[in-house]
């Protein structure tokens, strides 16, 4: 199962989960800090990566190009309203797109992403759910890796595995491990 950490400095100390993160061996750190300015959020992008070096845990940032090539750093994961999926894959080893719908899945599947987060899953705080049906809808419409997010707990994620998806992603989830 794929786990993706994505950050949320308003939940925590993202360096302290970051840490504990790669040690429990999570698959991607996504680094989602949008209001941080361009030289904090580059410092802390190479401190996690810093981190995570020598482990398995790869990171990216949130749709930010320019961020991602100035800290040498695996790849990044794009918002669904982000750039275009095609200008980016050549520029990274890793690049990761969400969507919230089958089309969009499936255009970021051409535009040969590696993996798309989908979601929410369950209701979360502002977000509606999509629930488990869209999910499966997803993981048998693409040959991508699907990793579901949105109110996600370590109570419910068998049942998005049942699915079909590749792993979970989450804020809260990996944030307290």
């Amino acid at each position: 199962m794929i786990r993706c950490y994505v950050t949320d400095r308003r939940q925590g100390d993202v360096i302290e989960s970051a840490r504990r993160c790669i040690g429990t061996g999570v698959d991607y750190i996504q680094v989602r800090e949008k209001d941080l300015p361009t030289a904090a959020l580059l410092e802390l992008v190479i401190a996690i990566r810093d981190l995570a070096a020598g482990s398995a845990t790869r990171v990216l940032v949130n749709d930010r190009l320019d961020v991602a090539l100035a800290a040498q750093i695996d790849g990044v994961h794009l918002p669904g309203n982000g750039l275009p999926a095609v200008y980016i894959r050549p520029r990274v080893r890793i690049l990761g797109v969400s969507t919230h719908t089958v089309a969009q899945a499936i255009a970021a599947e051409k535009a040969q992403a590696d993996f798309v987060i989908f979601g929410p899953i369950f209701n979360t705080p502002g977000k509606q759910a999509v629930g488990l049906e869209a999910l499966r809808s997803v993981t048998s419409a693409v040959h991508i890796p699907v990793i579901a997010i949105g109110g996600i707990t370590n109570d419910n994620s068998a049942r998005i595995m049942e699915t079909g998806a590749a792993g979970i992603a989450g804020i809260r989830l990996f944030q307290s491990l």
